[in-house]
């Protein structure tokens, strides 16, 4: 029965908070303003990789990044040599990313568009027939992208094969595979029932409260638990609830205390068995 309740609670969150009126105060809401499922791509990848410390200044970087690479980012990209893009972000800085490490990742976005034609055929590269997970997909994908561009360990571009829980990377296939008011979409070829959970501090301390996990570390082996609970809950999307979960503890305002409360009234013990983990 825990299961159940548990879904009816995630649903009504669901409904309450994934919604395309409270984008503006995500990084998602810049790929909302590209049609072109190239731009979105490439849009959407920059973003994810600059999506760490608080929104508002996430939101100012992904601004003043996206002025620099005009109407079409893709074909910016696509069209600019390394020299070029490192002159382009040399006065860029969000938190301790610098310029050149944005302009390496860009011109390794570019090196693939311009061999593959989108990060999407590069993608689809490393999916395996049957795989339950983006995993191995994911790892190849990072892999192919350093190599193009001459990446190496640009802190923009973590591997699972370190062990990251690869919060930003997972962020981005939900924007790019999902479809709804909060998820654009864009890409094919990938399920949602194979995404992984995008595991921030938000994330991971609503999944231990809901007793998803009882893991301290934030890395891919808690990703893949979380992942699976929320799988045995909605098969097809595991990650359907993932912008409705995280927005109490990112909006303040005693939302994320309102959140606690109403899970304690659904489940008084606040025990992993009751809350996720049992009924199996």
């Amino acid at each position: 029965m825990a299961r159940e309740t548990l879904k009816s609670f995630l649903d009504e969150l669901y409904v309450r908070y994934n919604r395309s009126d409270l984008i503006h105060t995500d990084p998602v809401v810049h790929l909302h303003g590209y049609i072109d499922p190239a731009d979105r791509e490439v849009v959407g990848f920059m973003t994810a990789a600059l999506a760490y410390g608080r929104v508002a200044q996430i939101i100012r970087s992904v601004t003043v990044a996206l002025s620099k690479l005009g109407p079409s980012p893709a074909e910016t990209v696509t069209s600019a040599s390394a020299g070029e893009l490192e002159e382009c972000f040399r006065d860029f800085k969000h938190r301790f990313t610098t310029g050149r490490e944005m302009a390496e990742l860009l011109f390794g976005v570019g090196e693939i568009l311009r061999s593959r034609g989108s990060l999407n055929a590069c993608f689809l590269e490393g999916v395996r027939p049957g795989e339950p997970t983006v995993l191995p997909a994911l790892t190849s994908f990072v892999e192919t992208v350093r190599l193009e561009g001459g990446v190496g360990r640009n802190s923009l571009l973590p591997s699972p094969s370190d062990g990251s829980a690869c919060k930003r990377l997972n962020l981005f296939l939900r924007w790019m595979v999902r479809r709804d008011d909060v998820d654009p979409g864009g890409w094919v070829g990938v399920s949602p029932s194979q995404l992984l959970v995008p595991l921030d501090v938000h994330m991971h301390r609503t999944a231990r409260t809901l007793g998803l996990t009882s893991r301290r570390q934030a890395d891919m082996k808690t990703v893949l638990e979380i992942t699976e609970r929320f799988r045995m809950i909605e098969p097809g999307d595991p990650v359907k609830y993932d912008f409705a979960l995280t927005r109490p503890g990112i909006e303040g305002n005693g939302e994320w205390d309102r959140l606690k409360a109403n899970l304690l009234k659904l489940f008084p013990t606040g025990s992993e068995k009751t809350i996720g983990m049992g009924d199996q």
